[in-house]
């Protein structure tokens, strides 16, 4: 009975049109070209270095495309059990026409051909956006994007604010933001009005949300404006010579300017706790970063009780901060689950979060998933993956366990799904 109903309610989740509320698309190039763009994301390129093959044959920059995925089905046979591997042969079948469950030297020629044949089509982003069911996605983007070339109601923009608050020393990013701004940068009265610009600029062009990625240490607390002056003097005489204390200092003062700018503009905050940066320097490219256990919400009491009338849309890393992140979603009205990232981007562990969040945080706190993708064609199986499980933590939790029925628990998947992204980033 479960299996028949997980899968009744996988249909009719399957159906809704959705909106992808975080990803890292390029609106000028939103799909593939070939094969390689896809066995290039870093889920595969991680793991196969992972399992013996070498970052310089990886990472070659002499390769073709097709000789870069003949390096890489290299690994393959040692990954076939990973659902990385599986996202592929989800989206050989959905979006390729070809079904496999494996891939090696017998028929990845194959597949490379007659996804070559897909991609070459004019109309192929929009095939794979009308298969993915989906209306529209974020994006993530630089805070001196010009936001132009592009429909920005299908590709949704989002200030992307990590180097404003974490590389504010390296005279190149000042230049950048006094070039797109149009205000020179010698003061933080200046800071201030070129960060009020950059939300301006953003907002009148869609912006839907600000965005930052936080290491394990961050701890963001309210500055004085003498105290930040004193930070930006150091910082801007000596630049990244300028001491770890002045460097901090101003970096929390210009994340307090960004969650001001996110109050005054009306804009969700979304905060990516957790990364530590570089872990493992030999790994390829994206593949160094980890999560460190370490990082507490409680370290961000006080923005959470400054800005009240901000919403937080919260990643966590790794599970083991999920519970805290369920917590802090049941008590404060501005925190909210937001999707499962990176490392916590598994099945297992998806089902044991997400039925933590759905059991404790109100239904109108959940964004349910993200698919956090780099090329268009990974939406359609990411996202299967996760109303799979939501498919199954209704029916075992809410339909069974609970007796709601069918058509409830269906709704109150919707709202996961959809519903609460529009709520929470287009409620204005």
């Amino acid at each position: 009975m479960t299996d028949s109903l997980q899968q009744r309610l996988f249909e009719q989740l399957n159906e809704i049109v959705l909106i992808d509320p975080h990803t890292h698309i390029n609106p000028h190039a939103p799909a593939s070209s070939s094969l390689a763009d896809i066995l290039g994301y870093h889920y595969y390129t991680e793991l196969a270095h992972s399992a013996g093959i070498p970052r310089e044959k990886i990472e070659d920059p002499t390769l073709s495309p097709k000789e870069k995925v003949s390096v890489l089905v290299e690994a393959m046979s040692h990954l076939d059990n990973t659902v990385q591997l599986s996202w592929l042969f989800e989206a050989a079948r959905e979006l390729f026409e070809v079904d496999i469950d494996r891939l090696d030297a017998s028929n990845w020629e194959a597949l490379f051909d007659a996804a070559q044949a897909k991609m070459n089509q004019p109309d192929w982003e929009d095939q794979v956006l009308a298969k993915s069911r989906l209306e529209a996605v974020f994006l993530t983007n630089d805070f001196d994007d010009p936001l132009e070339g592009f429909d920005t109601s299908r590709y949704v923009p989002c200030l992307r604010t990590d180097e404003l608050v974490f590389h504010l020393a390296k005279p190149a990013v000042r230049q950048r933001l006094a070039e797109s701004s149009g205000i020179d940068v010698g003061s933080i009265d200046d800071i201030t009005a070129a960060i009020s610009q950059r939300f301006q600029y953003f907002v009148s062009r869609g912006a839907r949300a600000c965005a930052i990625s936080l290491p394990p240490w961050f701890s963001p607390r309210a500055v004085d404006d003498a105290e930040a002056h004193s930070a930006w003097l150091e910082v801007a005489a000596v630049g990244e010579s300028a001491g770890t204390e002045a460097r901090a200092t101003l970096g929390y003062w210009v994340f307090w300017q960004l969650a001001k700018r996110c109050s005054d503009f009306k804009l969700p905050f979304d905060l990516m706790i957790g990364v530590n940066r570089s872990v493992y320097p030999g790994g390829v490219f994206q593949g160094q970063d980890l999560y460190d256990s370490r990082v507490s919400l409680i370290q961000y009491q006080e923005l959470f009780n400054a800005f009240a009338d901000v919403t937080f849309p919260i990643s966590v890393l790794a599970s083991v901060t999920n519970q805290e992140l369920v917590s802090y979603s049941w008590i404060f009205p501005n925190v909210v689950c937001h999707g499962h990232w990176w490392y916590s981007n598994t099945p297992s562990i998806i089902q044991r979060d997400l039925q933590a969040r759905l059991e404790a945080v109100p239904r109108n706190k959940i964004l349910g998933y993200y698919s956090d993708m780099y090329k268009l064609e990974f939406a359609l199986p990411k996202f299967a993956m996760y109303k799979r499980i939501l498919a199954k933590v209704l029916a075992e939790q809410f339909v069974i366990t609970r007796g709601w029925s069918e058509a409830r628990a269906v709704e109150f998947g919707v709202q996961i799904l959809r519903g609460n992204v529009e709520s929470i980033f287009f409620r204005n």
